[in-house]
């Protein structure tokens, strides 16, 4: 039996989530009319159950996010919503807080949410004794780690593979709500870790002066889908609940590629819903939103993570300027070189969104307005500096490119005509060996065909043809079959009438597989055993509610605290980290361990003669921070 892929896209909205699909998504998720995680970012439900009824066309799920913590107050609406998702058709729920597990619910598939901090063997397999059906895993994860977590677990395992990236574990974060009052874990983050900070010791010695030191580039692991497959993964997902389509149509065809030529190339697997893309734009990770890409801890291995010209998309390189004036009307003029290592595509152009990094750091944009050559005009009054770095943050031959050329998402659907009838047959991909068919009759007593070529060559015609969501493909008649004459009027309605009933085949068989009658996931416990270390879960055991203190309590978790957000502690740990900014300055004690033919690194760390503890500092608020050295992880402490 093959092993299912899913390729997971996000969707800010109904239209986005149908843009995902036909780009080839498996699968969206998408929040409802609140818990959701992004404040800006909910739907109505009506809008969701739009979504389930396009998306079944191809098998395709969706799942809605439910993943906030919860107030006491909030537990009734939340069930509420989840029990509306259930009778729209949403095929799974994603949470954070474990309250849900103790409501009586509909028996709709629970995935645990990646804040729910999933990052180690014990912390996985916990989750799974309580009954969830897919762990979304911490984005920090080595392949190694994956792989462990797999061999402990019997559930399918998620993992984000491109987007942006919360510098905390997931879940774990407070910084937003000490600094702003907003949760992260409500769905309120203001996204603090993207703030000017500067970077001092305990002398207050400056060591860093107004820069994102807290932000990260963003996550791609498109050239990483065979290993991730081999150490478990089976859902692959997309960041960005808040981004535009441009970004997700751009990203889900990149991703969809990927995994398309590892199907290819290992029968064994194959795409979790049906249709392949046909044609469109030549997907470019380079030119939609994006902070510069790592493949962060995948590999086992650290590298620079953090996005050091800008928190914000500065977008693909382009040059640098060499003359820099305003014309007439006080508009910004300059004329630019293009840096040959910078992989720039095309040259500027019209309506082109550009963005400039000043020799000394500041940041400003404009939009073209002119192009002549390499002089360009545009449309603001600034000054820039010659020497400054080009960006293009919005490429206008490409946003036009994903707007007239869409990819077409169709069914492959090969026919055979015998004994009068036309059986069709569709796989879930071409070589997939669960096939499904359906058939239809000739008109009854036809008169026979007088010219057998000209009517062998109008049913190859006409049936190998595309209808609707359906890429019709004649393979053969039957060599003792008397051809019929048919009029061409009369085959395309017989393929009209083909894909009517292949779609009703297909609605049909979501249906049942959707139809009620078994537990809620949640209900039924695993038989694994709860592990020895479930009384220590404090990385869990942080309650925002009454329900969920109970099921700790049940399942042996003896000491449970309030959450943070209900009970701000001082000095409290508002973020633990696999990031660390010793490590991005060069002075990590611990690299000389890996390092012992790089003097210079070496040296600097020996010349650092630093008071610890450091400090970050943002406007009047001051930050300490701590490294736990052992785990290779840095804390901020409020």
């Amino acid at each position: 039996m093959q092993i299912e892929l899913e390729l997971l896209a996000p969707a800010k909205n109904k239209d986005i989530g149908i843009a995902a699909i036909d780009c080839g998504a498996d699968a969206v998720y998408i929040a409802g009319p609140a818990f959701g995680a992004r404040e800006s970012a909910g739907n109505p439900i009506s809008d969701i159950a739009e979504l389930v009824v396009y998306a079944r066309r191809f098998r395709a799920k969706v799942y809605m996010t439910v993943n906030t913590i919860l107030y006491d107050t909030e537990l009734e609406q939340a069930e509420r919503i989840i029990r509306q998702a259930y009778d729209a058709g949403c095929d799974a729920i994603i949470i954070q807080d474990l309250a849900i597990l103790k409501m009586t619910l509909p028996p709709v598939k629970l995935f645990a949410s990646t804040q729910t901090n999933i990052r180690s063997v014990e912390q996985a397999v916990f989750l799974e004794s309580l009954g969830f059906e897919r762990l979304i895993l911490a984005r920090e994860l080595s392949l190694a780690q994956i792989a462990e977590i797999k061999e402990a677990v019997n559930v399918d395992l998620e993992a984000f593979v491109h987007g942006a990236l919360c510098v905390s574990y997931s879940g774990q974060c407070y910084l937003s709500q000490r600094l702003a009052g907003r949760s992260a874990n409500r769905g309120a983050c203001a996204q603090a870790c993207r703030s000017l900070y500067t970077l001092t010791d305990n002398n207050g010695k400056v060591l860093q002066k107004n820069t994102p030191l807290l932000s990260l580039k963003d996550l791609n692991l498109s050239n990483r889908i065979p290993q991730l497959v081999q150490a478990g993964i089976t859902s692959f997902k997309i960041e960005g609940r808040l981004k535009n389509s441009s970004y997700i149509k751009n990203t889900v065809k990149l991703y969809r590629e990927q995994i398309d030529a590892f199907l290819a190339a290992d029968p064994r697997y194959t795409r979790a819903s049906l249709g392949n893309v046909y044609g469109g734009f030549v997907p470019n990770p380079a030119v939609t939103f994006n902070r510069g890409y790592t493949p962060l801890f995948i590999e086992g291995s650290r590298g620079r993570w953090q996005s050091t010209d800008g928190a914000k998309y500065l977008g693909e390189p382009i040059g640098k300027v060499i003359e820099s004036s305003k014309n007439k009307q006080g508009f910004l003029q300059f004329t630019y070189v293009v840096n040959r290592n910078a992989g720039a595509g095309s040259p500027i152009t019209n309506g082109d969104g550009l963005c400039f990094v000043s020799p000394t750091g500041e940041i400003s944009g404009a939009r073209a307005n002119h192009c002549a050559g390499k002089t360009v005009t545009t449309t603001e009054r600034i000054n820039i500096p010659v020497k400054s770095k080009i960006y293009r943050n919005y490429n206008i031959l490409f946003e036009k490119e994903l707007d007239k050329n869409m990819p077409q998402r169709l069914i492959p659907v090969k026919l055979t005509l015998e004994n009068n009838r036309i059986t069709a047959s569709y796989p879930a991909q071409e070589s997939s060996a669960n096939t499904y068919t359906c058939s239809i009759s000739l008109p009854e007593n036809p008169a026979p065909a007088s010219n057998i070529d000209l009517a062998r060559k109008n049913l190859f015609a006409q049936l190998s043809k595309t209808t609707g969501i359906f890429k019709f493909e004649l393979t053969r008649i039957a060599e003792e079959m008397i051809l019929p004459f048919l009029p061409i009027a009369r085959i395309n309605e017989l393929r009209r009438e083909l894909a009517g009933k292949i779609s009703a085949q297909i609605a049909a068989s979501v249906k049942q597989e959707t139809t009620p009658g078994k537990t809620p996931a949640a209900k039924a416990d695993r038989s694994h055993p709860v592990p020895p270390q479930a009384g220590h879960l404090t990385y869990l055991a942080n309650c925002s509610n009454k329900l969920s203190a109970l099921l700790y309590q049940e399942k042996g978790v003896k000491e449970t605290d309030p959450a943070y957000e209900v009970a701000p502690v001082p000095e409290a740990e508002l973020m633990r980290t696999k990031y660390c900014i010793k490590y991005e300055l060069g002075i990590c004690p611990n690299y000389r361990q890996t390092a012992k033919d790089d003097p210079e690194y070496i040296n600097k760390i020996k010349g650092s003669k630093l008071c610890e503890p450091l400090f970050l500092l943002n406007g009047t608020n001051k930050l300490q921070l701590k490294f736990d050295c052992a785990r290779c992880e840095m804390l901020i402490i409020g």
